[in-house]
């Protein structure tokens, strides 16, 4: 029998003590059952995961987690192994943040399984480590772009007002333009719909603020044909004006190169980090960095920014009924739609299960409103062809926009869920513009119960 107390004495103590470890790691810890029930967890954790319950309560992790990362299910039920890492540090991105921010902005989630019954939940604030490997990322891009490749370039000079001021061989060796490039804004290297005229003028203030500002994406040649291109500009020290020219403020310097051979390589980091795994479209995460920057920008030069939220109407009654697989195609067929509809300086991403958002960087109420309009007809004209079935669905949109960014993205995004909402109260399968009555009614919450989402 003392052998017997003994045993029982000590798995107390190491119980106790493991318990203790819990609750005092300086990191969220939960434990949960393979379908996400929650069975312990440390203060740290309900401190994370309590503001993203819609019920007050924290029953299940996936279901708290659901509206942010809803790919974590996903990733465990897929999960064979008896034992292992199921993911590492997922990065979910909660809000912008800003002065009234309550929760963290970024958070990182490593979910182990333990066993064939358990999974362990790791989950660390990474708000601030995030903004610095940003920067270490932007350091390292730009060293790049001086020490590698440095005699395939195209050297440009630029006025206060982004316009080209001089020609020179390397320009028309790297793009074909001529000399009748002087004088034009140097978004001509750029698609028409990449950029806005306020987006140009923002990268010569980054380049005042930071000593440089620096870019990566689809370039255009004089002949039409696009490559994969990165353009640094730095502002240049008080100098002279060109011949036949009184200065006209700062001056800069624009260097623009041709890493076509580099995409493939760059653009599988970003997916890593800012792409749905589903649909390809941008994350939850990319969305937030983007809208922020952007209306922060706006809020020292003002210019309307406009947001769009839909998702797809009836959303759980297709999954009852053709099954998630289905589900998921409706989704990327929506994808498809929406990349096909906006511009490529909009960010169009998935922001939930059947969530989507659209950011529309100087774009006003009524312009957001009517290509808001534009893909709900063309959604509601098309049909998803899965598995020898015919699904027709629709979606609903709200639309708001902000005309300095004052409030940030928390309010925009709030006033476009209150939009929203009222398209799905007056029936669904239309666009509602959000008006100040709007104000102070609920927030749209998603139809779907994905499970595979």
């Amino acid at each position: 029998m003392n052998s017997i107390e003994e045993t029982y004495q000590q798995l107390r103590a190491e119980h106790e003590a493991l318990i203790q470890f819990l609750y005092l790691a300086p990191v969220g810890l939960v434990q949960a059952d393979l379908d996400g029930g929650i069975v312990m967890m440390n203060p740290i954790s309900a401190q994370l995961l309590m503001p993203l319950s819609r019920d007050g309560g924290l029953d299940n992790l996936f279901t708290a987690l659901e509206g942010v990362a809803p790919e974590l299910r996903h990733l465990c039920s897929d999960f064979t192994s008896v034992a292992g890492k199921i993911c590492d540090g997922l990065h979910v991105h909660l809000n912008a943040g800003g002065a009234a921010r309550k929760i963290p902005q970024i958070l990182a989630i490593t979910l182990l399984k333990l066993d064939a019954q358990r999974i362990m939940a790791v989950i660390d604030d990474v708000t601030l480590q995030v903004r610095r490997e940003r920067q270490l990322r932007q350091n390292d891009a730009w060293l790049n772009a001086i020490l590698t490749g440095i005699a395939d370039y195209a050297l440009v000079g630029l006025d206060a007002r982004g316009a080209i001021t001089e020609w020179n061989a390397s320009v028309g060796r790297v793009t074909g333009f001529g000399q009748d490039v002087v004088g034009q804004p140097y978004s001509i290297f750029y698609p028409p719909d990449a950029t806005t005229p306020e987006r140009l003028l923002d990268r010569l203030r980054d380049a005042e603020r930071d000593g440089w500002s620096l870019d990566e994406g689809k370039r255009v040649r004089a002949d039409g044909s696009s490559f994969w291109g990165s353009a640094l500009i730095a502002p240049l020290p008080e100098r002279d004006p060109p011949c036949g020219l009184e200065a006209d403020g700062p001056a800069y310097c624009l260097i623009l190169r041709d890493i076509t051979d580099k995409r493939e390589a760059s653009e599988r980091r970003r997916r890593e980090a800012f792409g749905d795994y589903l649909t390809g479209l941008a994350n939850r995460r990319a969305f937030f960095e983007a809208a922020e920057q952007e209306l922060t920008r706006s809020m020292s030069v003002p210019r309307p920014t406009a947001v769009i939220a839909l998702d797809a109407d009836h959303f759980k009654a297709i999954n009852d009924r053709y099954g998630h697989p289905a589900g998921d195609a409706v989704l990327q067929h929506l994808a498809a739609i929406l990349v096909e509809t906006f511009r490529e300086v909009d960010v169009v991403a998935r922001i939930g299960g059947e969530e989507f958002a659209v950011l529309l960087p100087s774009t006003d109420l009524p312009r957001a409103a009517v290509v808001a309009e534009r893909l709900r007809a063309s959604v509601a004209s098309q049909v998803v062809h899965f598995d020898g079935q015919r699904i027709r669905y629709t979606v609903s949109l709200g639309v708001a926009s902000l005309l300095d960014g004052d409030g940030g993205i928390d309010l925009l995004l709030k006033r476009a869920d209150q939009a929203l909402y009222a398209a799905k109260r007056a029936g669904r399968n239309r666009v509602e513009r959000w008006r100040p009555e709007m104000a102070s009614g609920p927030v749209h919450q998603p139809e779907g119960d994905r499970k595979h989402a």
